[in-house]
């Protein structure tokens, strides 16, 4: 496993995602009041627009899915990848308006949450761009004792919120801004209250350090800043993954990754290594589980501008 460091910005914030607020608005508007069904017969209209005119993205998209399927992914395969991603993005409106009743959901590794709860300590949740953090969230609203809030690059965060406005003002979500030297305190003070931090952990920024890992057999860069972090924290971390299997059923997913509470300093960068590499291995079984819920729309599999 090589540690490398990326020279110029990654390749996912040249390949912004495509946000329109104006039919943000509308779908919400028809969701909520005509119903999930209207929302979602629109939605593969939409689908169909972005596999027709969102050319970077279904190249991505046809290489992420040779690589699950280990075979040339079919037309409706290549639809269907974009339309998981589509449906998400749309049961957010049910889930930011207290709608968790509206959908099927499974938990698995519920009593590791339910134990670090009790605990009163807080620890860090390692996600991706894999399914549907929201409906994490939203698991964690109808909980009163579980508080979870978010870090992301700064950028994500003016995004999300203006998408999260549209829909519903009343739910956003409570939001660190990485990049700046105050998201570590807060970040601290957030796990000495007891609440989880979730951070999706998948994508590299700017000039980052980085290790190339096997991700459905081939290497793939991830960054390590988010490992290091946990570390110093002394925190525990956990893995999640909010997966979407049609319809309305969603199945979360919570697996230990790490517990750097007690690990040496001598020790970490092996603890930091064992941590990724448990990361990548839940990242690729989710993939395996559910090969349409991967969201990174970009060459995740190129790694241009890395120096040793």
């Amino acid at each position: 496993m090589s540690e490398v460091e990326s020279a110029t910005p990654s390749l996912w914030t040249q390949h912004p995602e495509r946000s329109n607020m104006l039919m943000l608005r509308i779908m919400t508007w028809i969701s909520l009041r005509l119903g999930r069904a209207a929302g979602r017969v629109v939605l593969h209209g939409i689908a169909l627009y972005f596999l027709t005119f969102a050319h970077k993205a279904r190249r991505a998209s046809g290489d992420y899915l040779r690589r699950v399927l280990k075979r040339e992914p079919r037309l409706a395969e290549r639809y269907q990848h974009i339309f998981t991603f589509a449906a998400t993005i749309h049961d957010r409106v049910y889930l930011l308006n207290s709608r968790l009743d509206d959908f099927e959901i499974e938990i698995q590794g519920e009593p590791l949450i339910a134990d670090q709860v009790a605990s009163g300590r807080g620890a860090l949740l390692f996600g991706g761009h894999l399914g549907s953090f929201e409906v994490i969230r939203a698991l964690g609203r109808s909980q009163p004792n579980l508080r979870i809030a978010l870090a992301m690059y700064e950028e994500n965060t003016r995004r999300l919120n203006a998408i999260l406005a549209a829909i519903n003002p009343q739910a956003r979500p409570e939001l660190i801004a990485l990049g700046n030297p105050s998201a570590i305190l807060s970040i601290s003070d957030r796990l000495d209250e007891g609440a989880l931090v979730g951070v999706l952990a998948d994508r590299s920024f700017k000039a980052e350090s980085c290790r190339q890992m096997p991700l459905l057999g081939a290497p793939a860069v991830f960054p390590v800043n988010a490992f290091r972090m946990a570390a110093a924290l002394k925190t525990r971390v956990i893995f999640m993954a909010g997966l979407y299997h049609g319809g309305n059923r969603y199945s979360v997913r919570f697996l230990p990754l790490a517990d750097f509470s007690s690990t040496p300093r001598g020790e970490r960068e092996a603890a930091i290594a064992d941590a990724m590499e448990c990361y990548v291995m839940a990242l690729e079984q989710c993939c395996q589980d559910a090969p349409y819920n991967w969201f990174n729309f970009y060459p995740f599999w190129e790694a241009p501008g890395l120096r040793p």
